[in-house]
């Protein structure tokens, strides 16, 4: 399987003024896959250490963080001597060993030319709940499910993957039923690393579904952790909420979708829960599309999208055939998969923070805007080929951008003031 952070890790270990790298990500995005086949790749031998269950080696960083003794008890627990220039040392599930983690400053600071990475499923949530930050003396990663990119090369297309990244769009749309017929599969499928992996090798939807469910399962399983049984009754609220609010044509989350009368106040330790474990993330509205956008974003209205397009469409129970053939029942939430799915393929593969436009006056509302450098980027997302809308049209006959941007699935084309992408190429923004 190709991830393109594999990328990003080589940059970290040639780096000469390399930190303690700490790798974030949600549950079964693939983050102990990375770091290990990293490892194998890339050096003579990899001290792998989890700290889920592992009480002996939690115990080990209790007392202090001299680096040597801690160093000589890691040796013993993966049977060699780890040696600072050829072995990766990883610290898996290390939420469960917060002292562990904290030593990653005393690694930095005492012991640099070791490479070392670190990561835990509920790490972001830990670090809310005492766990101290290493601030200045750590790197971090954010590692996102599969990109549409990367699920091609997992299917073994990547030829169709890689013309991708050429821009010429003259050979992308000349392939452009093969990209269609891939980008409606990966809505089902996703991104998820296994359920990608049995859809290469076995193409059974009905068990992609099945292993899709089974992880929906463990994140229900991860709400009880960290939190407390108020606070659990509240993120579950929050969590089956999420595909109720994505259906609606205004997605601003509503409290009082979650049950009548409900308050922000109530629910925002739930929904930060969520965001910080990396299963929700939040698109902050801006009420005016100025540099930088961060300061004009509005903390009282916001998107919230989960984790993975294929878990969405596991929650909300669409088959595939509603997927691959369409059905007029669920054009609005088809929609809402495709929004989803762009959000994914920004996080993923730009540097960009996604905002989007609107007010509670306002007679239209942008899907997404983006900074780039100076310029602000509307984007509007078409999940078909009838785009008929004035809403990009209108925020350009406003405001003037120097570029915007429309994905749908019709072929690239360039007018004077905007550029229609194919939603298969939202890598080339």
């Amino acid at each position: 399987m190709e991830r393109r952070s594999i990328q990003e890790l080589k940059k970290w270990k040639e780096n000469p003024s390399r930190k303690p790298l700490v790798l974030m990500g949600a549950r079964q995005v693939g983050k102990t896959w990375l770091m290990k086949e990293f490892g194998r790749l890339y050096y003579k031998q990899t001290a792998y250490i989890s700290f889920y269950n592992n009480e002996a080696m939690k115990a080990v960083f209790e007392s202090d963080y001299d680096i040597n003794r801690i160093l000589s008890y890691l040796d013993i627990e993966v049977g060699f001597h780890i040696t600072s220039g050829d072995t990766l040392i990883i610290f898996d599930e290390v939420q469960n060993a917060p002292k562990a983690f904290e030593s990653l400053k005393y690694f930095c600071e005492d012991a640099p030319d070791y490479h070392i990475m670190a990561a835990g499923s509920l790490l972001g949530v830990a670090l809310h709940n005492g766990v101290s930050y290493p601030v200045g003396k750590v790197q971090t990663l954010k590692l996102h499910p599969l990109s549409f990119y990367e699920y091609l090369c997992a299917l073994d297309q990547k030829p169709l993957a890689d013309a991708l990244l050429t821009k010429n769009y003259s050979l992308i749309d000349a392939f452009q039923e093969k990209y269609i017929y891939h980008l409606k599969n990966y809505y089902y499928v996703g991104g998820m690393p296994e359920v990608v992996e049995s859809f290469r090798t076995k193409n059974d939807y009905n068990l992609v579904r099945q292993l899709q469910k089974e992880i929906l399962i463990q994140y229900k399983g991860d709400f009880g952790k960290h939190t407390t049984s108020s606070e659990l009754v509240k993120i579950n609220m929050v969590w089956d909420s999420i595909v109720m609010q994505l259906a609606k044509e205004n997605k601003k989350f509503f409290f009082g979708k979650i049950k009548k009368g409900a308050r922000s106040s109530e629910f925002e330790n739930a929904i930060q829960w969520l965001c910080d474990s990396g299963l929700v993330y939040k698109v902050y509205r801006v009420n005016e599309p100025h540099v930088p956008l961060a300061a004009y974003k509005d903390f009282s209205a916001y998107k919230l999208f989960v984790v993975d397009v294929g878990l969405l469409c596991a929650m909300s129970e669409l088959d595939v055939k509603t997927i691959l053939n369409g059905s007029s029942l669920f054009v609005e939430f088809k929609g809402a998969l495709t929004e989803q799915y762009v959000l994914q393929e920004l996080l993923a593969s730009t540097e960009y923070t996604p905002y989007y436009y609107g007010s509670d006056k306002a007679t239209f509302e942008q899907d997404f805007l983006l900074q780039k450098g100076m310029d602000i980027v509307p984007i509007e997302v078409k999940a078909e080929t009838n785009v008929r809308s004035q809403s990009l049209k209108a925020f350009f006959d406003k405001y003037s951008p120097p570029l915007s941007i429309r994905f749908s699935l019709l072929k690239y084309k360039e007018q004077d003031w905007m550029k229609n992408i194919p939603l298969y190429a939202v890598c080339n923004v």
